[in-house]
């Protein structure tokens, strides 16, 4: 029997990816959680297991390609009632009905051909709702018209252009009929899938996004989705000199609108201050051993997170989050801490959970299995999720200071650099010590400039006091 094998829900949020690596071919026996494909997707690679036992029939993926939650990826022949299959008259024709019907809604000439999109089809449509449409969709139809405006905002000029007749939008039908059921223009709306393809998710938080706009209680308008910002034209660089184009790698990309839209939202300050660690390095000089026989290693940065969760307790608007649409603070209650590693894919940022409950050992041995992971492209997807605070460490390469950027919707990130030594005054005398950089960006919105000196004073005398501070 002929399985067609999908990729799977991987975490929340996550839509969509990368194949890396292709690991079987046509002809290929597998036997269930045999790996397929490599995928890369939201800063991780995760491996996609076959869940039937069989003979390979058919690739339909390759290096590069991507693919959306959902897509067949390969098709196997199996045996009936053999290990890892369902039940033929059950779920598995149910997969079976689902993937012809992706195939079909996926298929050229039914897109420009859809009867749905006909004018009569528009206006039978516009006049009644689907009974077969999701139950959001329909309590979405039975609101006030002055609300349901709110979904149709920025239609403008796009809408001249549905309406003409030109090309339909990248969409399967069942989309382009959601759209036209909550009153938006699909033109409007950016797809998330291959080659700007247009899912019922990309329909959906258009809608929400517009609602959220126009609901907020002041009266003020909510600010749209950060990644829609307007992006101006590029010149043509041919015109000075040879230029060559090479395609985002998947983590470049991300970085590159994830920054971009936090710098769009937050207005950054950023705070400076030098910590003397002198007294520092002898502790970790004194309890290196102890870290390095439970396979980890005691450094500034192990360090600095347990200091910092300590700090994020006593000044709790570091660790909280701004909802202008809601007009409050949302204060966590827990300590997840970003930790930026370099990597020969980019820049990733693993979270360490519960900071505020682990000693610094812990800490050293969890920062070293986590980077070494995350290097080695073995972190899972949801790794990446939930922090509310970063540290990003560059004193390993050099500088003398550098303003992060606050990963939104944080409200701060601490920046490490290079530490040096130098000549300080001490009672009437210039002894030498070594000093530590440090720089902390944070949200304005949240955080005052008396608050964020208050924050950095707690860590520096933290540092200098041998970590006393926090008994």
């Amino acid at each position: 029997m002929l399985k067609d094998v999908k990729i799977p829900e991987i975490s929340e949020n996550v839509t969509s990816g990368t194949i890396v690596e292709v690991l079987v071919k046509a002809g290929d026996t597998v036997a269930v959680d045999d790996v397929l494909v490599e995928m890369e997707t939201e800063k991780a690679v995760v491996e996609i297991p076959s869940p039937y036992a069989g003979k390979i029939s058919e690739v339909l993926v390759e290096a590069g390609d991507e693919k959306n939650v959902g897509d067949v990826i390969v098709r196997i022949e199996t045996d009936k009632g053999g290990a890892g299959e369902e039940d033929e008259d059950g779920a598995t024709q149910a997969q079976e009905t689902a993937a012809d019907e992706d195939r079909q809604a996926a298929a050229p000439a039914e897109k420009e051909e859809d009867p749905e999109d006909s004018p009569e089809a528009i206006a039978k449509d516009d006049a009644a709702p689907d009974k077969e449409a999701p139950q959001e969709v329909i309590e979405e139809q039975k609101q006030p018209e002055s609300r349901r405006s709110a979904a149709a905002q920025g239609t403008g000029a796009s809408q001249a252009r549905s309406e003409t007749g030109a090309t339909p939008a990248p969409a399967a039908p069942s989309v382009r009929r959601l759209a036209r059921e909550l009153g938006v223009n699909i033109h409007a709306v950016r797809g998330s899938g291959l080659d700007g393809r247009i899912s019922q998710t990309d329909v959906n938080d258009y809608v929400k996004a517009h609602m959220t706009g126009k609901q907020v209680a002041s009266g003020r308008v909510a600010m749209d989705e950060p990644s829609a910002a307007y992006q101006p034209k590029l010149p043509d660089f041919s015109r000075w000199g040879t230029v060559r184009k090479e395609k985002l790698e998947t983590v470049r990309r991300l970085t590159a609108e994830n920054t971009g839209a936090a710098w769009r939202i937050v207005p950054h300050v950023t705070q400076f201050d030098e910590a003397d660690i002198t007294d520092l390095q002898v502790f970790m000089a004194k309890h290196g051993k102890q870290a390095e026989k439970q396979g980890g290693k005691l450094t500034l940065t192990a360090v600095l997170m347990k200091v910092c969760a300590a700090a994020l307790v006593r000044f709790p608007a570091f660790n909280a989050s701004i909802d202008m649409a809601n007009e409050a603070l949302i204060f966590k209650d827990y300590v997840h801490i970003g930790l930026a590693v370099d990597t020969s894919r980019g820049l990733l940022v693993p979270v360490i959970r519960d900071v505020q409950d682990k000693g610094i050992i812990d800490l050293a041995v969890e920062i070293v299995d986590t980077a070494q992971r995350a290097r080695s492209k073995k972190i899972k997807p949801d790794e990446f999720e939930g922090a509310s605070f970063t540290i990003s460490n560059q004193g390993g390469i050099g500088g003398v200071g550098f303003t992060p950027v606050v990963v939104w919707p944080q409200a701060a990130i601490l920046g490490i650099s290079r530490a040096r030594r130098m000549l300080i005054e001490k009672e009437g005398e210039f002894v030498p010590r070594t000093m530590l950089p440090l720089s902390l960006s944070y949200d304005h919105r949240i955080v005052d400039g008396a608050d964020a000196a208050r924050f950095m004073d707690f860590i520096c005398r933290s540092l200098e006091q041998g970590l006393t501070i926090l008994l």
